[in-house]
């Protein structure tokens, strides 16, 4: 039997571009996934801002429902009851919980205007960080192209849309 010789070539060699664009994929790669995991955390956390500002809408309704209800019984009992010492301790009773539902409410009100703050500033970093993470991934794959086509307009083209997509990024992380 012949003996069969296997060539090994190392293209690394013979083309010392394949191995700086193989590098510069290998390196937006890492930033792709930096800003991936940063996107997915982001998006996390305006969901659980909106669930919270939900719950504090919810909130907010209740005690303006209470408040509601128990203006409706001062008015009852001033309009309907006879006026006498029962009556006005009733009123009086009444009027302050007029007073702390309406308080109530009001803190309630603030709380839910700043879970949805929150939750736009979550959604304002996530969209940056969604840009960045495209532009990234467009970068890598223009860098991985110069290995089928061997032109260095793909990596070049890479290497652009890569920077726009870490200032993409930058910018998301900047929004804190």
């Amino acid at each position: 039997m012949a003996e069969l010789e296997i060539h090994q070539e190392h293209e690394t060699e013979h083309d010392p571009v394949g191995k700086k664009v193989g590098v510069l994929a290998a390196v937006l790669a890492v930033f792709l996934a930096i800003v991936t995991i940063a996107s997915h955390r982001a998006h996390t956390e305006g969901i659980l801002a909106k669930t919270d500002a939900n719950d504090q809408w919810s909130f907010y309704q209740a005690e303006r429902l209470k408040l509601h209800h128990v203006q409706v019984g001062h008015d009852i009992i001033s309009l309907l009851a006879p006026q006498g010492e029962g009556t006005e301790k009733k009123l009086q009773k009444y009027e302050s919980e007029v007073e702390k539902y309406d308080h109530k409410s009001k803190e309630l009100l603030a709380e839910a205007q700043k879970k949805e703050e929150e939750t736009k500033h979550a959604e304002y970093q996530a969209l940056r960080f969604d840009f960045g993470e495209g532009l990234l991934e467009i970068g890598l794959v223009l860098s991985s192209l110069y290995f089928i086509a061997r032109r260095m307009l793909f990596p070049v083209i890479g290497v652009i849309a890569g920077l726009a997509g870490v200032a993409m990024a930058a910018a998301g992380f900047m929004a804190k």
